[in-house]
């Protein structure tokens, strides 16, 4: 599996079917090492979009936040093909990010979920602060749950206060990680019989460092 870890070639049926769930999430963290240390691996990104222009095999699908600063593919140092790359703010599961990750998983193989919420998030903070505009009422209404899970009292639960803030988006992590188990059969067998794991993780935006949960 060492090859694999610090092979910057593409992915193919063959390499994805040799790495298993752990190995995947061991991929992501060895990725973020190398972006953190600045040592990311030397890719030719064009000779990638050729070689995966007849099929994808990424090891690992990262639903993550839309926030410009966490690229994953960046922030995990990944190539075209390496990853799938699901994004909505705040890091939500809805039924059509439902059906994305069991494409990802169950239709093309991805070994692992990762669930990846970062510091100072946007989209926390206008949950937290009750935010009201256009559409933008109804996406924050998603993170209510995580909101009200933080029980514990706060002097000032809105996003002036970023010790609350970052204790919800812990939170919305760990709901979503649930919510994508209670609410997809297809992945909660999934791991119920190995094929996959679901991990969480934190983006730092002032690091680059992702720390991981559940791995």
């Amino acid at each position: 599996m060492q090859n694999l870890i610090d092979n910057s070639a593409t992915q193919t049926a063959e390499t994805l079917a040799a790495i298993t769930p752990e190995m995947a999430v061991q991929l992501l963290k060895d990725g973020n090492a190398r972006f953190v240390a600045s040592q990311a691996l030397d890719r030719d990104l064009n000779q990638q979009v050729k070689q995966t222009a007849g099929g994808q095999h990424p090891f690992a699908a990262v639903l993550g936040c839309i926030d410009s600063r966490v690229p994953a593919e960046l922030v995990f140092d990944q190539g075209i093909g390496d990853i799938f790359n699901v994004r909505i703010a705040g890091n939500f599961v809805n039924n059509d990010i439902l059906g994305s990750l069991e494409f990802a998983c169950k239709v093309a193989g991805s070994k692992a979920i990762l669930v990846l919420g970062h510091t100072s998030c946007g989209a926390v903070k206008g949950a937290c602060d009750h935010v009201e505009l256009g559409n933008l009422t109804g996406m924050l209404e998603n993170l209510s749950p995580a909101l009200d899970a933080v029980t514990d009292e706060q002097a000032d639960r809105s996003s002036g206060n970023p010790a609350f803030v970052q204790k919800v988006s812990d939170m919305n992590v760990q709901l979503t990680i649930a919510a994508i188990k209670e609410r997809s059969q297809v992945l909660r067998t999934m791991v119920e019989q190995g094929e996959i794991t679901i991990v969480g993780g934190m983006y730092h935006v002032d690091t680059g460092e992702v720390t991981f949960t559940g791995a």
